[in-house]
């Protein structure tokens, strides 16, 4: 999807600064537990579907439209994986712009649709076994997001916090 008139207001203001924005993302499995995944036209790399939560929109309705718009695919979700963030969830693009943000992960299984790319955003969307997903050139925060979503404790993921008052 081309890039919200919100962000490029604020862009017109800051100019390609560090922009940090709430995501969400989705690790949807299919029956043999595969995942689905999409490829970004930009830079050739994998990822779990997903992107920014819009003005006013809750991280669970941006999670379901971003995967409906990027694979094809509409999912039930049906728990947080968990909330990412810090260096591994930052990219500068082409025209440098930096963005920084902090990620909802849902889980959630597919109700309908073939995975298929929206032409503009991804280029390539499929399901891959976890096995096969070691050979893909992905985006730095996946691994983190499927380590979570596979972990068979089904507990809800966080990074430990490591700030602590002055003094202390």
């Amino acid at each position: 999807m081309p890039i919200p008139e919100y962000i490029r207001a604020l862009r017109t203001r800051i100019g390609t600064a560090l922009l940090e924005v709430p995501t969400a993302a989705v690790i949807a499995f299919d029956a043999e537990r595969r995942v689905l995944l999409a490829r970004h036209a930009e830079s050739g790399l994998w990822t779990a579907p997903g992107g920014l939560v819009e003005p006013r929109e809750t991280p669970a309705d941006a999670a379901v439209r971003e995967t409906w718009e990027e694979t094809g695919v509409l999912v039930e979700l049906t728990r947080i994986v968990g909330v990412f963030g810090g260096p591994a969830c930052a990219v500068r693009y082409r025209n440098g712009d930096e963005l920084a943000w902090v990620a909802t992960v849902f889980e959630a299984r597919p109700l309908r649709g073939s995975p298929r790319a929206d032409g503009e955003e991804i280029s390539e969307a499929g399901y891959f076994a976890r096995d096969a997903i070691g050979s893909l050139r992905c985006r730095k925060h996946l691994r983190m997001f499927l380590d979570a979503a596979f972990d068979a404790t089904g507990r809800t993921w966080f990074e430990p916090p490591k700030w602590v008052p002055e003094g202390r």
